[in-house]
Parts: C-alpha cells; structure tokens; sequence
C-alpha cells in the first residue's frame, strides 16, 4: 500500500532502516556494485536498489536553496534543464532518484510533505525522493554538492559520478553551451558504447550534512 505521507514508522525507517554491505564512510569507487541499499522515499515508500537491477538508475543530490540547484531547476529557461532530462530518462525508462541529504535544521531540509509539493511546483520528474537526513547515503556514496550526480547501469555497477555538466557557474543561462556529461553517459550506456568521461569534479553548494 502507498503511504500518502510520512508516519512515525516512516520517520523511523528513514534513521533505522539504511542497509550497507560496506562502512557508511566508504568513498564508492566507479565498477563497484551499489545494489545492496535501502532508503525511504517522500511518501514513506522504501527503496532498495536492488529492485532496480537491470534498469539504469540516476543520483542526484539536490538542496533547493542552493543557487547552482536554482540554476538547474529554473524553468524560464526551456522549462527547466533538471525536469528535461528527469523526463527524457524517464521516457528510456531510466530510474531517476533524487537524494536530500540537508539535516534537520540546515539549508534544504524538508519533510516528506514539502518534498512533493517542490516536486509538484517545479514540474519536476523523478521517480522518486529519497529523504537522508541523517546523511548515512550521501556519506557512503560520498556526495559532495547539490547538484552531484551518479550513473549506476543495469548490472548496477557505478558508471559515472561527479559534476551534471561542464560548466561550473550558476546562471542558467550557461547551461547550453555546457557538456551534460549525465546525458553523455545514458546516450553511452543506450547505446552500448564506452561512457567517455565516467568522473569529474562536482560542482556547487556543500552538502548540508
């Protein structure tokens, strides 16, 4: 049954209920398997990735105050670059999960409530919003910023990792001269080529840890 919004089980789960094979600390290393990993949603929903194998899945960790997050999200520009490509990989059936890391009390910190009503007002896409505020996810994939993106392919092997694009400002306006090196990387994976940048250096506002 979907849980509409977030009980106290929920609330538990969420602090309680975060499996790793590995240490919380571990930096996740490109060709390593991620599947073992467990995590509740906005609406309560837990999430293991092993469900997914055999799809791609997306990464984001977003904080919706951060500037370099806005730049993304900003929809007076072609409706909004993040909610484009949360649409596009849906429609190849990519898993795109969104990730807020933000602690109670910090920047970008929301409920299971206000998680979907900035999904809803943004228009944006994601298959669903996994609530970390204890950090245990960001820390073992190492999450740097908001936006940092990661790639895991169908045998659920971390393909790429870092930065969404090329260019490191936080005006929107650059997002179309910039190399989507997230884009680049599903295009490979569809294709059965080579992905030919698989790391880089993320860009924007800390994780609010």
């Amino acid at each position: 049954m979907r849980i509409q919004s977030l009980s106290k089980l929920s609330v538990i789960a969420a602090a309680t209920a975060f499996l790793l094979t590995g240490t919380a600390e571990a930096r996740v290393e490109n060709g390593s398997k991620v599947s073992a990993l467990t995590v509740v949603d906005s609406t309560g929903k837990l999430h293991n990735l092993a469900d997914y194998a055999g799809k791609t899945v997306v990464l984001e960790w977003t904080n919706h105050g951060c500037p370099y997050v806005k730049k993304h999200y900003n929809t007076d520009y072609d409706g909004g670059n993040m909610q484009n490509l949360q649409k596009a990989a849906a429609a190849d059936g990519v898993v795109w999960l969104s990730v807020i890391s933000s602690a109670m009390g910090k920047q970008g910190y929301v409920t299971g409530a206000g998680a979907d009503e900035l999904t809803k007002t943004r228009g944006a896409a994601p298959t669903a919003v996994l609530l970390d505020p204890i950090g245990e996810m960001g820390r073992y994939f190492s999450a740097k910023t908001t936006p940092h993106m990661y790639v895991i392919n169908p045998e659920q092997a971390l393909v790429y990792q870092g930065a969404i694009d090329s260019n490191r400002s936080a005006r929107p306006s650059t997002i179309a001269g910039a190399t989507n090196y997230v884009t680049e990387a599903l295009a490979a994976l569809k294709s059965g080529t080579p992905i030919a940048v698989s790391e880089t250096a993320p860009y924007g506002c800390s994780v609010k840890y």
